[in-house]
């Protein structure tokens, strides 16, 4: 029987191509959104030495009029590559794809400048504080909210009924909404049981640290943020 692995993905090219990847990767493939986004119409302040966008849907959100001040930073090449196709020079992409990563580059810079995160309402505090330590003027804009879908949850029926051979988590917000999903049906437990009996892989630290804080066994977190290297790694373990 073909290995079901579900992931959560928003409902847009970026499930498409997950749908893809698995299938390519002789899995069957099961979406079940768990983000949405809402943009708030707010745009980053152009007056900061440094400027940093953390996610490819940040970039969408940015208007055209938009001009960064100073130096551009971009937390990962998905952001960095939607940047330079809307017409942006990025000049500083850590090397580490992470928020800590982005810190531990910038630390030694920015005492005492001004720094503008323009992210979801859902960032991590490790980058603002980290900037904060290191001596910056950090002023956050909250560009999108991310949200539940409607009806999101088919795969924690699916784990709670042992129906569920791979999981795939990209972000910690996944793994909070997948468990309200679970929550909300009264699966919890079986859904959380479930994923340890498969295979479970996280995108990076910060998300396998937030599904092992719920009692979710990770099997997979792959050397960088990138999710055809978790999907292939996942489906590696799947078949060994």
């Amino acid at each position: 029987m073909t290995p079901t692995v579900a992931f959560f993905r928003p409902d847009d090219e970026r499930a498409a191509r997950a749908t893809r990847l698995l299938g390519a990767l002789g899995v069957e493939p099961l979406s079940d959104p768990m983000l949405a986004v809402d943009q708030t119409g707010t745009q980053p302040r152009e007056d900061a030495e440094y400027t940093i966008l953390t996610s490819k849907t940040g970039v969408e959100s940015l208007e055209e009029r938009f001009q960064p001040g100073g130096r551009l930073c971009a937390i990962g090449e998905t952001t960095a590559g939607k940047l330079r196709e809307a017409g942006y020079d990025v000049d500083i992409v850590p090397g580490e794809y992470t928020s800590s990563g982005l810190v531990e580059q910038l630390a030694a810079d920015v005492d005492g400048a001004r720094v503008e995160v323009a992210r979801s309402d859902h960032g991590s505090d490790v980058l603002l504080d980290g900037l904060e330590a290191a001596g910056a003027y950090v002023h956050e804009t909250v560009l999108y909210r991310l949200t539940r879908p409607e009806g999101a949850g088919i795969a924690a029926e699916r784990a709670a009924a042992g129906d569920l051979d791979g999981a795939l988590f990209s972000s910690t917000l996944t793994v909070e909404h997948f468990l309200d999903a679970a929550t909300e049906r009264g699966i919890r437990t079986e859904a959380v049981d479930g994923l340890n009996d498969a295979v479970v892989g996280a995108i990076g630290p910060p998300t396998a640290e937030a599904a092992r804080g719920h009692g979710i066994d990770v099997d997979v977190v792959p050397d960088s943020a990138d999710f055809e290297l978790l999907a292939r790694r996942a489906v590696e373990l799947l078949e060994a």
